[in-house]
């Protein structure tokens, strides 16, 4: 009986999330506070139904077996890239929550646009931080909810970072590469110069830094120079970059921490 009465709550929950996700394609008004209070209640069933409390049938136990070696696997996974994260660069010195990425949202012309991670308001998570891997730059928090949150990933077409380029630091801004006059192919990001200067390939591009350190901090990787728009009489010279941070690989990331914790659950530092 309890078997079956969890595959029913789940049936009811996969339901619901279609219903949620349905919506937030849409773009409909109003979607903000149903995903909140979604967040909410999946965040804490999300555990209560995860796999190990033995409840299975006996002739699930080869599955049973199968699972836990997958299990095994992500978690030395995930262990490694924790390690790579503390030890990153951009994180010396720096308070980060540690997350896993546990959703992919809507696909955008040049690419995935939204994450899902699985921290939220409970563990001093708010809108507008950072988030990091251990290469770089991920994206900034735009939705929470008391278990998870949403993260407008670096690539998509509502997020463009202010940015310095090459050891001159030459200003300029980092957006989609699906948008503007030169169209860059799936993957590749946009980088308007704003003011005289050399770009070349092959430059570092990094974050140039927000007022308090929000939503970006000075100093995070957001990718390298791979060509320069060779355009006579431009006045706001164009270049492509490759993103530091490999969306198809993403696993364990940090929410950079600017403010007070609501909870608990530790805060790592950055090696340096």
């Amino acid at each position: 009986m309890r078997v079956t009465s969890r595959r029913r709550l789940l049936v009811v929950l996969l339901v619901l999330t279609v219903a949620v996700l349905g919506l937030d394609v849409s773009g409909r008004a109003g979607v903000g506070p149903l995903r909140s209070a979604g967040g909410a209640v999946l965040g804490p069933l999300e555990r209560l139904l995860s796999p190990g409390d033995g409840a299975a049938a006996p002739d699930a136990q080869s599955a049973r077996d199968a699972l836990r070696l997958d299990q095994a696997s992500q978690q030395s996974v995930a262990g490694q890239q924790l390690r790579e994260l503390i030890d990153s660069p951009d994180l010396s010195g720096r308070e980060f929550v540690p997350a896993r990425v546990v959703g992919v949202g809507r696909e955008g012309a040049a690419g995935p646009e939204r994450v899902t991670l699985d921290v939220g308001s409970r563990d001093g998570v708010r809108a507008n931080l950072s988030v990091v891997s251990s290469d770089g730059l991920v994206g900034r928090v735009v939705a929470v909810s008391p278990w998870t949150c949403d993260v407008l990933v670096v690539g998509s077409a509502d997020l463009v970072v202010g940015v310095t380029a090459g050891a001159g630091g030459t200003l300029g801004s980092v957006g989609s590469g699906a948008q503007g006059e030169h169209r860059r192919p799936a993957g590749e990001l946009n980088l308007t110069v704003v003011e005289r200067g050399a770009v070349r390939p092959g430059d570092v591009v990094t974050t140039l830094g927000s007022v308090g350190g929000s939503p970006f901090p000075s100093g995070l990787r957001v990718g390298r120079v791979t060509s320069v728009d060779e355009v006579p009489g431009d006045l706001t010279p164009t270049a492509a970059v490759r993103p530091a941070v490999d969306l198809t690989t993403l696993g364990v990331v940090g929410v950079l921490r600017t403010g007070p914790r609501s909870t608990p659950r530790p805060a790592l530092t950055g090696g340096g």
